[in-house]
């Protein structure tokens, strides 16, 4: 019996890597298609934000938020902690794509459910913040498809659906910082502005910054596959 669930669990585990790699070389080989810039165009939505949920927090507003269609965005937030809410873009993302993976293991709550509320969450803060044309129609649509699909899709490509939300998450939130930040420190970034008002140079930021994202994805990774 000890052998049989050994074998069951080492069986679970060589297919959660082999459909991660399967993934990673999908997301790879087909980053710059259509078949993923929605997946960006939504993490930029949560980067975004991200930026007007830390704002709130600590006492700000969030005026409005824009989306355009070459992946850039803006949240424009009124009051708050600027230091906190200028670092929330870059790792709020980040986190959300951690809480999208962890969400995969609730057990007590269907996939299906999870993947009906994120499309509801995408559509209702679209209504209520987004206030540009390619913006609006991006979450409502997109906030939509989710929520059709969390009504007919099963668990399985649920669970599916949501990894791959929240894998492109993190891994966004990577390649996000290394390019805005890293590559091009000139850049009008979350970091340049960071530096401004700290006296922190840009480039600093953005080491943090990604060093933090690796770190906690390769945790939530390391979760993941233990909980295969």
């Amino acid at each position: 019996m000890a052998d049989d669930m050994q074998a069951s669990t080492a069986k679970r585990k060589l297919t959660f890597l082999a459909g991660f790699s399967l993934y990673f070389v999908a997301l790879w080989l087909l980053w710059d298609t259509p078949a993923i810039y929605p997946l960006k165009i939504f993490v930029v939505m949560l980067h975004e934000i991200s930026h007007g949920i830390a704002s709130v927090a600590t006492g700000g507003t969030i005026e409005k938020i824009v989306l355009d269609p070459y992946q850039g965005g803006a949240c424009y937030c009124g009051g708050g902690n600027a230091f906190i809410t200028l670092s929330a873009g870059y790792l709020g993302s980040l986190f959300w794509g951690v809480v999208l993976l962890a969400a995969t293991g609730v057990r007590r709550v269907p996939n299906q459910a999870l993947v009906f509320l994120v499309g509801l969450l995408v559509f209702a803060l679209t209504a209520l913040y987004v206030r540009n044309g390619f913006g609006l129609a991006f979450g409502l649509a997109f906030g939509a498809v989710l929520m059709i699909a969390g009504r007919k899709l099963g668990a399985g490509i649920s669970r599916v659906l949501l990894t791959t939300l929240g894998l492109t998450s993190c891994l966004y939130a990577i390649l996000d910082i290394k390019s805005d930040v890293l590559d091009r420190p000139h850049l009008e970034s979350d970091a340049a502005m960071l530096a401004d008002l700290t006296g922190v140079p840009t480039m600093t930021w953005g080491v943090i910054w990604i060093a933090v994202a690796v770190v906690v994805s390769a945790l939530a990774f390391r979760r993941a596959y233990q909980a295969a």
